[in-house]
């Protein structure tokens, strides 16, 4: 097809929003794994923080990805209600991301859940993710999240009883993280969903990913909530590469809805310490601006 002016930019602008997220971490991510070194008393812990570090600054600097795995990837669309492009907008990504795999390039992840058969550019049903929230406004927001592949395996998705809730919910994000954390190449950021529907709870606990590490929840239960798991996570001693050490977790993000009042779900996603995020705003004039 044809492209306008601006759905031409619509794609310029998420082709570089990908070379970003896949080859630059993020300040915030950046600033946390050198807290973690400082805090970090196994020697071995210690070395392999500084490899990740170090990696990170290879990588930026050589533009190559941080990651072999370069992930499933997932977009956060906030659309203006005034913004120009609507209809084609899920278009105008895949046409991105068809690009981005072949010249950043990133390594093809989508393949068919039966077959195993690859599609080569990153490009399938749902594939990428998209989630689409129209705003008041005239301009666009995309952010993006490339998510490995290691780091779903510990994924959970509990209903619990709200009578017992509050009292379950921390071991049953300690087994979780117990049994498979090493398979997420730890040290870990969690996203935690409470509430709503279970969908809604998963898609929350990705939501929270995004949010800067060190940022706490604007509810006070829910900032309370964040740091007693985080401490009590770090005290399970995987450690970074699950080689042992005092530093797990990176940071634990919950995100919440109302729920039903008969169920509690509880939405659990982590990801490892390579958080490759990245967003950008683009207005209705062709301009665009890169950021976190």
């Amino acid at each position: 097809m044809e492209l306008s002016y601006l759905e031409e930019v619509v794609v310029e602008a998420t082709i570089k929003l990908l070379r970003r997220a896949a080859t630059e971490i993020p300040p915030d991510v950046m600033n946390a794994l050198k807290n973690a070194l400082r805090m970090e008393t196994h020697e071995l812990a210690k070395r392999q923080l500084e490899l990740i570090i170090k990696n990170c600054e290879i990588a930026s600097k050589e533009n190559v990805p941080i990651c072999q795995d370069t992930g499933l990837i997932c977009f956060f669309v906030r659309v203006g209600d005034e913004f120009p492009i609507k209809a084609n907008l899920y278009q105008l990504l895949e046409k991105a991301v068809r690009k981005a795999t072949k010249t950043i390039p990133l390594r093809p992840n989508a393949v068919h859940p039966i077959t195993g058969i690859n599609t080569g550019d990153n490009v399938g049903r749902y594939a990428p993710v998209v989630e689409t929230e129209l705003v008041p406004g005239d301009s666009l927001e995309i952010k993006v999240m490339l998510k490995g592949g290691g780091s779903e395996y510990p994924s959970r998705l509990y209903v619990l009883k709200p009578s017992r809730a509050l009292e379950v919910l921390p071991k049953a994000v300690l087994t979780a993280i117990a049994k498979r954390a090493a398979f997420s190449c730890p040290p870990i950021i969690v996203g935690i969903g409470l509430g709503s529907t279970v969908d809604m709870a998963l898609r929350l606990a990705r939501r929270a990913l995004m949010r800067p590490l060190g940022q706490r929840n604007e509810d006070s239960m829910i900032a309370e909530l964040e740091e007693k798991l985080l401490k009590m996570i770090n005290r399970l001693g995987i450690g970074t590469m699950g080689l042992g050490g005092d530093i797990t977790a990176l940071d634990v993000k919950i995100e919440w809805a109302h729920r039903h009042p008969a169920s509690f779900p509880l939405g659990i996603v982590l990801q490892c310490w390579a958080l490759r995020k990245a967003s950008c705003t683009i207005r209705p004039d062709g301009s665009y601006r890169l950021g976190w």
